[in-house]
């Protein structure tokens, strides 16, 4: 809305320079009254027209052909004023040629103001008065031109900033989608372990075994401990992955789930630019081992360029595409890896994830 004001006051400024004028001009020319009034009428209504012009054109800013209509509407109520106070007024037409030329795209601009000025040029011609009316031909195109390279560098900056917009837009979904990821990652797997640790240590306590069970109570509280600095490291956008340390984790969960662990004692022989992704792998191949399985063993074995853990278990759950598998995807994409999960022909299920 203020900006529709401070439009109209601007506006009116350029009205009343140069159309007050040609009202009086017209006035106190010879001529017929009927032709001086309908001429002082087209120039009073051309001018409101244009007044209002941007406003509908700023509130059409998605419709083109509406747009389009309009400005051809305002040119024709221009036309007609020229025609009627004469060739001398051709100079009035910079309003809306020039307005045409800032609102609406290139080539229909060009079209319309082109139309114009080759129409204009014409009657000129035929009149006999074109070669005395040439100056006021070349301030309209020129001002036209000008209006028109203006109108461009303004649509070029729209378009700069809705594309700005959408990639800030894409940047908060993006960064909305790996803390989700991240969070699945940190807690699947922590809380996995803690629950494990829990029934463990209720089952220990139930057997009066209270040093075991003081024993995963303390690891309870350590993991617990971890989750939380894993999830604030996680929110603050610092967390790291590494994959010797979710071996050591992957071990430790496996053996409070009474699951035999055969996993890698190191993992040199991996690139070292692929530790952290096949860590989040290790991570979500476990905690789904821990989850879904019921399997007693689960094997990882680790190569340079890949990362493969296998269960003896039922050989579903896993195979569901959820939000660990995405995310492992998404994660291998980045490097370009891929996923495959699924059961083994043996029985169990596999997940293994590589790098080409």
């Amino acid at each position: 809305m203020r900006d529709g004001v401070k439009w109209l006051l601007f506006g009116s400024v350029f009205v009343l320079l140069f159309v007050p004028q040609a009202m009086y001009e017209t006035a106190v020319e010879d001529g017929p009254a009927a032709r001086k009034a309908l001429g002082i009428s087209l120039l009073a209504v051309y001018s409101v027209g244009w007044l209002f012009l941007p406003l509908v054109l700023w509130r059409w800013e998605a419709h083109d052909d509406r747009r389009t209509a309009a400005c051809v509407a305002l040119t024709v109520l221009g036309l007609a004023t020229v025609a009627v106070l004469g060739l001398d007024a051709a100079t009035l037409m910079i309003y809306v040629m020039s307005t045409t030329a800032v609102n609406l795209p290139s080539r229909r601009a060009l079209v319309v103001d082109g139309a114009v000025l080759v129409g204009l040029a014409v009657a000129m011609a035929v009149t006999g008065e074109l070669p005395d009316d040439a100056a006021q031909l070349g301030t309209v195109l020129s001002v036209t031109l000008g209006m028109g390279a203006m109108g461009r560098m303004l649509r070029a900056n729209q378009a700069l900033r809705r594309a700005q917009e959408e990639i800030a837009a894409l940047a908060v979904v993006e960064e909305r989608n790996r803390l989700a990821r991240d969070l699945h990652d940190v807690l699947g797997h922590s809380l996995t372990t803690i629950t494990l640790k829990a029934g463990l240590a209720r089952r220990l306590l139930e057997n009066d075994d209270t040093a075991r069970a003081h024993d995963e109570v303390r690891d309870i509280e350590t993991l617990t401990r971890q989750a939380l600095g894993d999830v604030r490291a996680t929110v603050s956008g610092y967390r790291e992955v590494s994959l010797s340390a979710e071996v050591v984790g992957a071990r430790a969960a496996l053996r409070a789930a009474g699951i035999e662990a055969d996993l890698p004692h190191a993992v040199d022989n991996v690139n070292p630019d692929l530790q952290r992704v096949f860590g989040y792998v290790l991570r979500e191949g476990v905690t789904n081992v821990l989850r879904h399985s019921a399997a007693t063993r689960c094997e990882v074995r680790l190569g340079d360029t890949w990362l493969e853990v296998r269960d003896d278990g039922r050989g579903r759950g896993t195979g569901v595409p959820g939000t660990g598998l995405a995310g492992l995807a998404d994660r291998l994409a980045e490097v370009g890896g891929t996923v495959e999960a699924g059961p083994l022909e043996s029985g169990g299920y596999r997940l293994r994830a590589e790098v080409a």
